[in-house]
């Protein structure tokens, strides 16, 4: 008999990190959108998670996909999969004069 592995869709998600001071370890802020079950208008939610960021390449105010994966930690159960556009931060720090 063969065994076969198959591999289940895992969810992402894709948010601003707002912290990133944690080693290997980012916050991002999941923002989702629904309408009001009453009222019909949109609503705005966040969310924050704790993602492993192996190589600490995650700054403050990018924009990122994060991946589920296994426990981490006791908070971290999301991993970066990868980062989609660097934030104002990071780019205004990387391309200003030096004095």
């Amino acid at each position: 008999m063969t065994e076969t592995k198959t591999k289940t869709l895992r969810r992402t998600l894709i948010g601003d990190v707002v912290s990133d001071k944690m080693d290997k370890t980012v916050v991002v802020s999941v923002e989702r959108r629904f309408p009001h079950p009453r009222y019909g208008r949109i609503v705005k939610r966040r969310t924050k998670v704790k993602a492993h960021d192996e190589k600490n390449a995650c700054r403050l105010g990018d924009r990122v996909q994060v991946v589920e994966s296994r426990p981490l930690s006791r908070d971290k159960r999301w991993r970066v999969l990868s980062i989609l556009r660097k934030g104002a931060a990071a780019v205004a720090a990387g391309s200003g004069p030096e004095a």
